[in-house]
């Protein structure tokens, strides 16, 4: 074979399996929670595994206390489904919203175990006593970790969990919720590393006012027009998140023709990732980040 034609093929050759390299790099497999279905949510060492796993965002959940720290949580109170009260009695179902976070100072906050309880849903977490963190101290944790063992630095994808009708007594007012977060982010120097994601319109809206720069994500959780949903927030965000069942091949093209991303939630199995590649999503939340392993 002459060499300029070999030379040609060569070169055809690495150029391909380059962009295949780097389709692959791009999609974006994010920990719910860290690693939700292996390890108790929104904690430390739940992170720490899901950076171990490979993911490329840590998924995470924002919260308010009394005295406006910055707390990893599920929801503003103490989910009875996870948590112990200091005295390590459960709390019911009934009661779990009179154990605001937004009502206790984070010292008061601290004192829960959120780690221990044998969770319904996730029967296989690892157990062990554990508290809710400061987005603060999770960041610095993070950083310390992935620079010790040599790992690539993750995005953050910080939800404001909000309830509706809820302000002023389980979370701030839009604007004060989105510069509390935003203070630890200029802070800890990753404002090119964060996606603030919410279902809350709100807060996303004042977001994009006010850091435009900031990387958006909407949550979608009932089957409405996707563009209904766009016309209403008033702005293209980087991405477009949906309940996983929503998601089909029309919506994936419709987003990517809008030049918004769409990462659908909560994707769990190896069968259903390879079904939402195919259609082209840009990547997936899961509790699960060990399954990726099993695609490989």
């Amino acid at each position: 074979m002459d060499f300029k034609i070999r030379t040609t093929l060569l070169l055809i050759f690495i150029c391909f399996f380059s962009q295949v390299s780097a389709q692959k790099q791009k999609f974006d497999v994010q920990g719910k929670a860290g690693a939700r279905g292996i390890m108790p949510e929104n904690t430390i060492e739940g992170m720490l595994k899901a950076v171990d796993l490979g993911v490329t965002t840590l998924e995470m959940d924002a919260v308010i206390s009394k005295d406006k720290q910055v707390v990893l949580s599920q929801e503003p109170y103490f989910n009875n489904e996870i948590s112990l009260m200091p005295n390590g009695k459960a709390i019911s179902f009934k009661d779990q919203k009179k154990y605001n976070i937004y009502k206790m100072d984070y010292a008061e906050v601290k004192k829960f175990d959120v780690g221990s309880k044998v969770h319904a849903r996730f029967p296989g977490q690892m157990k062990f006593k554990a508290y809710k963190p400061l987005l603060s101290e999770t960041i610095d944790a993070v950083e310390a970790y992935v620079k010790a063992q040599k790992l690539v630095k993750p995005v953050y994808s910080i939800e404001t969990k909000t309830i509706k009708n809820g302000d002023n007594e389980f979370q701030p007012e839009p604007a004060e919720f989105v510069e509390l977060i935003m203070e630890i982010v200029n802070a800890k120097k990753i404002a090119k590393r964060v996606i603030i994601e919410s279902f809350d319109m709100r807060t996303l809206q004042y977001l994009h006012e006010k850091y435009p720069k900031i990387q958006t994500s909407l949550l979608i959780d009932e089957k409405e027009p996707f563009e209904g949903y766009i016309e209403k927030l008033g702005f293209k965000p980087t991405i477009y998140s949906p309940y996983s069942v929503l998601v089909g091949k029309g919506l994936v093209d419709r987003c990517h023709a809008m030049g918004i991303k769409i990462i659908p939630w909560t994707v769990n199995t190896a069968k259903e990732i390879k079904y939402f590649q195919s259609l082209g999503v840009d990547g997936i939340i899961t509790d699960f980040p060990n399954v990726m392993g099993q695609l490989k």
